[in-house]
C-alpha cells in the first residue's frame, strides 16, 4: 500500500511538473526562441513528409519517363527519330538481346525487357572488377542489353550498343550504332553526362555527332578509331579513323576515345562483332 501510495504520489508529481513546463511555454511569447524552433521542426517534419509522399507517388512515372527517354535516345541513334513519333510504337522496330560480353553470344538467361544493365554492373555475381580499365568504369557487367534493328529477311540491319566512361567530370552514357558490316558507325548518342557546358558538354551538339557517321572502328583488327586534337585535315588518308577535338575539352575529348577503345576492344563487344560476322 505505502508503495503504491508513492508511485501515485509520484506520478501526480510528474504530471503536475508537465503541466507546469507546458503552460510555461505556452506563455512564452509568440517570438521567442522556443516557439520558434518547434515551428520551425514541425514545418521541416511537414515538408519532409509530402516530398516523401510525393517521391513515392511519382516513383512510377518517373520509371516510365526514363524508359522513354532511353527508348528516343535509341531512336536518334539510329536515325528514327522524329517529331511527334509514337516513341513505344517505333520502338518495337528493335529486339532487344542480352549479350554474354566474354563470350560474344546471346544468352536467354535474363529478361531484356526488365534487365538493369547498370545495377548488374554492380553486383559481383553479375560483374568483374576491372584491371586494365582505359574508360575508368571499375567494374564492367558480364551482361549487356544490345538492341538489333533487322532487315525483313532477318538480317541485321543496325547494331545499336550501349557505351560509358568517364570525360572530365562525368560519366558519359551513350550508344553507338553500327552498320550491318559491324566496323561502319551509323551514330553516336550520349544521354547522360554533367561535362562543362560549351566545352565538354559539345558532345551533344549535332555538328560534332554527325563527323561519326561513315566513321570505320578498326583498321588491321584493332581499334583505330580515336578523338584528336584539333581538326581533321582535308585529304588525310587516316580520316575515317579520326574526329574533330572539342575545343577546350582535351580531357572529355580524350575520355571519348578511351571509351571507344574499350568498349571496342578484348575487353568490350569484339568477341559479340565476331560472332556476328561469322553469322552473316
Amino acid at each position: 500500500l505505502l508503495k503504491q501510495i508513492l508511485l501515485d504520489g509520484g506520478w501526480r508529481s510528474m504530471s503536475s511538473e508537465k503541466n507546469n513546463i507546458f503552460s510555461k511555454f505556452k506563455n512564452l511569447p509568440i517570438d521567442s526562441i522556443p516557439k520558434t524552433i518547434l515551428v520551425a521542426i514541425t514545418l521541416c517534419l511537414f515538408c519532409s513528409m509530402i516530398v516523401s509522399l510525393a517521391a513515392v507517388k511519382l516513383k512510377s512515372i518517373q520509371q516510365e519517363n526514363q524508359v522513354r527517354d532511353k527508348q528516343k535516345n535509341i531512336l536518334q541513334v539510329a536515325g528514327l527519330y522524329s517529331e511527334g513519333i509514337n516513341i513505344e510504337e517505333a520502338f518495337g522496330s528493335f529486339e532487344p538481346r542480352i549479350v554474354d560480353i566474354e563470350s560474344g553470344l546471346f544468352t536467354d538467361k535474363f529478361n531484356p525487357k526488365t534487365f538493369n544493365d547498370l545495377k548488374a554492373s554492380s553486383d559481383p555475381l553479375l560483374s568483374v572488377a576491372l584491371k586494365d580499365d582505359p574508360a575508368s568504369i571499375g567494374r564492367r557487367s558480364n551482361y549487356l542489353t544490345v538492341y538489333l534493328l533487322k532487315n525483313n529477311d532477318g538480317t541485321i540491319d543496325k547494331l545499336i550498343l550501349p557505351i560509358h566512361g568517364y570525360g572530365l567530370w562525368s560519366t558519359l552514357y551513350g550508344f553507338v550504332a553500327l552498320e550491318e558490316d559491324t566496323n561502319e558507325i551509323f551514330g553516336l548518342q550520349f544521354y547522360k553526362h554533367a561535362e562543362t557546358p560549351g566545352l565538354g558538354a559539345e558532345v551533344d551538339n549535332p555538328k560534332w555527332k554527325a563527323q561519326w557517321k561513315g566513321k570505320k572502328i578498326y583498321k588491321d583488327n584493332k581499334v583505330n578509331l580515336a578523338v584528336i586534337k584539333g581538326k581533321v585535315e582535308a585529304g588525310d588518308s587516316e580520316s575515317t579513323y579520326k574526329i574533330d577535338g572539342l575545343s577546350g575539352a582535351t580531357i572529355t575529348s580524350r575520355g571519348v576515345t578511351n571509351m571507344v577503345a574499350y568498349w571496342f576492344g578484348e575487353s568490350g563487344y569484339s568477341s559479340l562483332l565476331r560472332e556476328l560476322d561469322y553469322e552473316s
